[in-house]
């Protein structure tokens, strides 16, 4: 099991790696000078929401209606389909520190980097909020949804499974940005917690 853990940090690192090199390349040609690449990219202290009340309520509508919307399309995929973390099925315990690092390295903090952190913001310098974040989040669904339209071939497939994950990161781009000071903490926090729990759930 600890060959396991060993591979998936290394997994994790490489796919950091690989998410993180096109926005520091990009931060190292053109905004060097203005402003740490930490906090360019959204790593900082996220600002306090003017109403936590609020801001908490929506984020679990907004959970809730993502995750009961996904277990029903999951159900209806094809037998020998298998979804990412899957590896880790029948692990056991042994398996927590592998699907914690899947949930919150591999997953949660390089794609929350590259699409949050990256294709949001600097869409959205150029061309406003709205624009970026549908951007990202249309990016972010398909990353999800090809794959699993190509492997199933269905059309279906892939529409349902672009649309949930996009709809979800179009929620968490605007969490960030409008209630949280363009922090991209709190959607790498629920990010991977989630990814954390639905891979928990399969050990």
């Amino acid at each position: 099991m600890i060959q396991t853990t060993l591979n998936e940090l290394l997994g994790a690192l490489l796919q950091l790696v690989v998410f993180l090199l096109v926005p520091f390349i990009w931060w190292l040609i053109g905004w060097r000078k203005k402003e740490h690449f930490i906090k360019w990219i959204g790593l900082k202290k996220p600002e306090k929401p003017q109403s936590i009340a609020a801001t908490l309520l929506i984020s679990a509508i907004a959970i809730t209606i993502y995750i009961s919307a996904s277990m029903l399309c999951i159900k209806r995929l094809p037998d020998g389909i298998t979804l990412a973390g899957s590896q880790f099925s029948g692990l056991g315990y042994s398996g927590i520190p592998a699907a914690l690092l899947y949930g919150f390295i591999r997953t949660g903090l390089s794609e929350e980097i590259l699409f949050r952190g990256f294709l949001l913001k600097r869409i959205a310098n150029k061309f406003g909020f709205a624009v970026g974040n549908t951007v990202q989040a249309l990016c972010f669904g398909m990353l999800h949804g090809v794959p699993l339209g190509i492997a199933t071939d269905s059309i279906l497939v892939a529409i349902s499974f672009t649309l949930l994950p996009g709809g979800f990161g179009w929620f968490q781009g605007w969490l960030n940005e409008k209630r949280f000071g363009g922090s991209i903490l709190p959607s790498w926090l629920i990010h991977g917690t989630m990814n954390f729990l639905i891979t928990l759930i399969s050990l």
